[in-house]
């Protein structure tokens, strides 16, 4: 038998590291399910106060910001101050099927009852909106507050495999504006000792958890 060649070798790393990938987001489901409902609130509570009192929010104009699913850091509070700071703000639309997402501008905290309700269980501005402004047709971003299902101390972020963050930060790197800073909002829970990740997996400038 020949020893297997390079391509052979670089499909096998790929395979482990989907593996890895893999194992380490059950294990997170899980620790998060049995996170309970206030525990939840109070560590969201927690991480608002240290995002309104950050100096990169501060200085921030231009935020993008996931409106949260149950297992994820609750953001209602931080959406409520960005509007009361008189900053802009811009949430995810994400397309099925695919890595594209855009950010999309709200007018106000409570223009998120008018948003539309996905399969996946997201508010988010329905696909025929057009009216919206898309915040890289407009001036870019300064910060972005990014969700995921685990993260390490050396800002290593492991999301839910679908790649959309990955590949919104590409299209920012392309243009005159550049990378915005990245903020990940975390439960203490979903810090981990090591993430496993590729080489086009980008890291967070930040992690924001209880105990950071």
């Amino acid at each position: 038998m020949e020893p297997p060649g390079e391509g052979g070798e670089m499909a096998a790393a790929a395979a482990a590291l989907r593996a890895a990938k893999r194992a380490l987001r059950g294990e997170l489901r899980q620790r998060l399910r049995a996170l309970g409902a206030a525990e939840k609130q109070r560590q969201s509570r927690l991480l608002s106060r240290k995002v309104i009192g950050h100096p990169k929010y501060q200085e921030s104009r231009r935020i993008a910001i996931f409106l949260s699913m149950p297992d994820e850091i609750q953001t209602e509070e931080i959406i409520k101050d960005i509007f009361k700071q008189g900053k802009e703000c811009f949430i995810p639309r994400y397309k099925p099927h695919s890595n594209h997402m855009d950010m999309l501008k709200l007018s106000s905290a409570e223009d998120i009852s008018s948003l539309t309700l996905t399969s996946w269980n997201i508010l988010q501005p329905s696909d025929d909106d057009s009216v919206r402004e898309e915040a890289l047709a407009g001036g870019g971003l300064d910060l972005i507050f990014m969700p995921g299902l685990g993260f390490d101390k050396k800002g290593n972020r492991l999301g839910r495999g679908k790649g959309y963050y990955d590949t919104y930060l590409e299209r920012c790197i392309k243009l005159p504006s550049g990378k915005p800073y990245t903020i990940a909002l975390a439960f203490r829970e979903q810090i981990c000792d090591s993430v496993p990740v590729a080489e086009n997996d980008v890291q967070v400038d930040e992690i924001l958890y209880e105990d950071c």
